[in-house]
């Protein structure tokens, strides 16, 4: 694979070799990002879990003090007061029926999240096929199956970002943007991996926190230390 001269010169500032603490890294991933647009910096986690049982699963969600810079465009599927309750907290497209029919046969995306009332997830479920492969699913693991519409929005519209290992036991998760600079960046990783630390499953066995990798959108990864965290 080739790369960029700006990419080059970003990973020239970074040792491959080397097992980087958080104060340091978080300066050189935004001294890294160089791109023309705000890069967002991401976490890549992979842990010492089988994610194919289900009581070494590893899914949570998170508020990071400092949002995450992005601009998340909520739906909410619900009826009567919760609806009303739903536009008054912010929510950018609220509906029932009709907006599941809109999804259904329009292959609408305008949104980021989905959040639901329990009474609407009979219907929604229908949607599986559609939703599912595009994580937009509805779950009350992460927040988004509620009759509490309101904080659900408020968290979400806060900078709520959820944390979930795929199939090979590695979890991306966005922390900011490179403008946040570093001490803000370095906050909101410190949230993130105090709650991923707790959400460690009882069958876990070995070392938890196999690697810990940051990285802006279009710059080199930095491996951090992980012994600090406990994993």
């Amino acid at each position: 694979m080739k790369h960029g001269k700006r990419y080059l010169a970003a990973k020239a500032l970074i040792d491959t070799a080397k097992a980087y603490e958080v104060e340091e890294a978080m300066g050189l991933v935004v001294e890294t990002a160089k791109a023309k647009f705000d890069e967002t910096i991401e976490v890549s986690l992979r842990l010492g879990v089988d994610p194919r049982h289900a009581d070494q699963q590893v899914r949570g969600t998170v508020v990071l003090p400092h949002g995450t810079g992005k601009t998340v465009r909520v739906l909410v599927i619900a009826k009567g007061d919760k609806a009303r309750e739903a536009e008054a907290a912010g929510a950018d497209y609220v509906g029932a029926e009709e907006m599941i029919a809109k999804i259904q046969q329009e292959n609408w995306f305008d949104y980021d999240v989905i959040v639901a009332t329990p009474d609407m997830m009979g219907l929604i479920g229908r949607l599986g096929r559609i939703l599912g492969p595009k994580g937009l699913m509805p779950n009350p693991k992460s927040g988004t199956v509620t009759m509490d519409v309101t904080r659900a929005i408020s968290d979400i519209k806060a900078g709520k970002v959820e944390y979930r290992v795929d199939r090979t036991a590695i979890a991306h998760v966005p922390i900011g943007k490179a403008s946040f600079g570093a001490e803000k960046l370095g906050e909101n990783f410190k949230v993130l991996m105090d709650a991923v630390v707790k959400a460690k499953p009882a069958a876990a066995k070995g070392t938890y926190l196999r690697s810990v990798v940051l990285s802006s959108t279009m710059g080199p990864g930095l491996k951090l230390n992980t012994a600090r965290f406990g994993g």
